[in-house]
């Protein structure tokens, strides 16, 4: 009997260790991600061929204490290798772990090869060659804090690869995963199952392949352990022709059913050839259908759902899977009651919309992903189990806040030609997160929550105000936009989210502007400025304007679209000088008097020597920009530049200046000193759907004094 560790994922011990008893091995135990077992040649042969759960076999050589990198070679030069394999043999070393001391697994790596070449060397034998790509053995090496692990890997490339599948899904689970998920969700073998999002087929052809006794292994063409010395040729070949007699005879006789869906019609021929390549594709019915549409097939009753759905966290992507798990709880209730269901996700959040309560939870790291499968009874929707109590509407403040919110603000936009306005900002202590509409869009932007709250508490809380802002406004769920917005240190507000490029039109009092929901933190309009760009329009008319930290250049087109003589529009923004440009063309501006300059905006102020009317600057409360040659902080600096924009200002025109600094104090004695004046002007600046946020920025009017006073 030799010593053997199964490798698994962490997790599923238990069940491998089921799997592994039930094969025939003896002294099973349960370690970190894997099973240590006794077994003579021919049990591992077995082990190997029928393991669904096991990703590989090792065969141990050797456990030792590795305190440095010298334990680890007198370990390993310990074991005596030509016992085990010929030096004509190619070999690999795969190490995984590090320790205090030895920090670098391919360092490790390193010192166990030069061991087991050494130790051919002394016995007067060749040197193994080494082969990372192709070798016939690999060597298996496990550390863990200062105890190590060296055999010989039985098996060759992980057990995964069943061989049928040469093409998935974008997010597949490997086949012994989804052996695992099988065998936990309580699917009996006579049970109808069907995965309404099968994507590439695995859970269904995993399945099918149990029904049928087909052994996962049966179409693997090498295996490490047939490049041992010792190795029983004529007891492998018997092992495996019994499994293909089992194979045949097992789908000629099996009579459950499997049924796949997906909305991918690419996927769906995918699975299709997939499952041909298991040998099970007569077993399983495959269609396009949408999870929330497709009904249960003709004799269906008292079937097994097994599905994965989506759960990604890509920017934009969680309202579609909040109304996706909703709709597909509501599906399910309508049209699978009776059944039973088990769902596998990243999020339990996202399981949470399903509305249902679970009879059985497993839980399984996918990767360094927490994930959770959990298993339902559906009963007809508007049932209750006995032990469920009626649950009120998600987040019932929250939603009757945004229906006020609505009912006032809806009528009030319209009546304003607004396409774009703010719904709700933080009314609720309990839901901090602004939302703004973007004609049939929401832009729902999660204020980072207190450390004092808990991530999970914060999450779902986010959950709920989605799902209730979804069901509130009627809003599609695929046109809700979902950002986190944190308090930025340090840097310019306009941060940068994602690649692509994704804009729209919306129009403010008249005038088209473009907007960017998707990919920065920001969407290229400040709403809370609205009032403020409406005063610019109305001073225009006749003047020479400028702008300066002009960001996407909105006051710039109101001034213009006002009958502005020229406009200078000032950012250090490429991007954002281009999307200036882009504003202006929206509305038919074209000229020479409309200038756009990349800039600092600072330097560019002392360097000029232009005169203007009108003057509005509106600069980030700090920046520490690597293009700036200095760190710009408004409370300190304001009034060396309204100094420096004095000279910029004709005698009877004026500055509007404008920032979002909370208590910011005006140097009203510096300007009275420069022979400027200053007029508060923040009450009237702040736009109807921003007033219960008085504070979200300060702006002023700053004039030359009138010295004939």
């Amino acid at each position: 009997m030799k010593h053997y560790l199964a490798i698994t994922a962490r997790g599923l011990e238990h069940m491998l260790a089921q799997e592994l008893e039930q094969l025939g091995v003896s002294s099973v135990k349960q370690v970190h991600a894997g099973v240590k077992f006794k077994a003579d040649d021919s049990t591992l042969y077995q082990c190997c061929l029928w393991s669904r759960i096991a990703s590989r076999f090792v065969l141990v050589l050797g456990e030792f204490a590795v305190r440095d990198d010298m334990d680890l070679y007198l370990g390993a030069t310990a074991i005596n290798w030509p016992d085990y394999f010929h030096a004509s043999q190619r070999i690999a070393v795969d190490f995984n772990g590090t320790n205090r001391e030895i920090r670098n697994s391919q360092y490790g790596a390193l010192k166990v090869k030069d061991a087991i070449v050494d130790k051919f060397e002394k016995s007067n034998l060749p040197r193994p060659s080494v082969d990372r790509e192709q070798p016939d053995l690999r060597i298996h090496m496990r550390l863990s804090k200062d105890q190590g692990l060296l055999g010989i890997d039985m098996v060759g490339s992980g057990l995964h690869q069943r061989g049928y599948r040469t093409q998935a899904g974008a997010a597949p689970l490997r086949e012994t995963h989804a052996a695992a998920l099988v065998a936990r969700s309580g699917w009996k073998v006579d049970q109808p199952l069907m995965d309404i999002m099968c994507g590439s087929g695995t859970l269904l052809i995993e399945a099918a392949m149990m029904a049928a006794k087909i052994a996962p292994g049966l179409k693997r063409k090498r295996w490490g352990f047939e490049s041992l010395l010792g190795f029983d040729d004529e007891a492998f070949k018997a092992i495996k022709a019994e499994a293909s007699v089992k194979a045949k005879r097992g789908v000629s006789q099996c009579q459950t059913r499997f049924y796949g869906t997906d909305n991918d019609a690419r996927m769906i021929e995918t699975a299709r050839a997939n499952a041909r390549r298991a040998g099970v594709g007569e077993l399983i019915d495959f269609a396009t259908g949408d999870a929330t549409q497709v009904t249960p097939p003709e004799g269906f009753s008292g079937g097994h759902i097994l599905s994965n759905p989506p759960y990604g966290e890509r920017l934009g992507t969680t309202p579609g899977l909040i109304a996706l798990y909703t709709q597909l709880g509501d599906h399910l209730k309508e049209a699978f009651a009776g059944n039973t269901v088990s769902l596998y996700s990243g999020s339990e959040e996202l399981l949470s919309c399903l509305r249902m309560r679970a009879e059985d939870k497993f839980k399984l790291r996918n990767g360094a992903l927490d994930c959770v499968m959990k298993t339902y009874a559906i009963t007809a929707r508007g049932e209750k189990p006995e032990s469920e109590a009626p649950k009120a509407d998600v987040a019932p403040d929250f939603a009757n806040r945004l229906r006020k919110n609505m009912a006032k603000l809806d009528k009030w936009a319209k009546k304003q030609a607004l396409e774009c306005y703010r719904l709700y900002d933080a009314d609720l202590p309990d839901y901090k997160a602004a939302i703004d509409r973007y004609r049939d869009y929401l832009v729902i932007q999660e204020y980072a929550a207190p450390k004092t709250i808990e991530p999970e508490k914060a999450r779902r809380r986010l959950l709920d105000m989605v799902r209730a802002a979804i069901a509130v406004t009627g809003v599609d769920a695929n046109k809700v936009v979902l950002k986190t917005r944190e308090k930025q240190k340090g840097n310019n507000q306009y941060q940068k989210l994602a690649g692509a490029s994704r804009t729209m039109t919306v129009h403010e009092y008249g005038v088209a502007l473009e907007v960017n929901l998707y990919d920065y933190l920001d969407t290229g309009i400040f709403l809370d400025h609205r009032n403020t760009r409406r005063l610019i329009d109305e001073k225009a008319q006749g003047k020479d304007f400028l702008n300066l930290f002009a960001y996407t250049g909105s006051a710039s087109v109101h001034a213009a679209v006002g009958g502005a003589r020229s406009t200078t529009t000032v950012d250090m923004s490429k991007t954002y000088i281009a999307w200036a440009e882009r504003n202006m063309a929206l509305n038919g501006i074209v000229g020479r008097q409309h200038r756009f300059e990349q800039a600092d905006c600072l330097q560019w102020i002392r360097q000029s020597d232009q005169q203007f009317d009108l003057i509005f600057i509106d600069p980030p409360t700090f920046s520490n920009s690597k293009r700036m040659h200095s760190t710009f902080d408004v409370q300190r600096d304001h009034l060396d530049v309204l100094l420096a924009l004095k000279d910029r200002l004709r005698p009877d025109g004026e500055i509007i200046f404008s920032n979002n600094k909370r208590h910011f104090k005006m140097d009203l004695e510096g300007l009275a000193a420069a022979g400027l004046s200053a007029e508060n002007i923040s009450k009237r600046s702040i736009p109807e759907d921003f007033a219960r946020n008085p504070h979200i920025h300060n702006c002023w009017i700053i004039r030359h004094q009138d010295m004939s006073a």
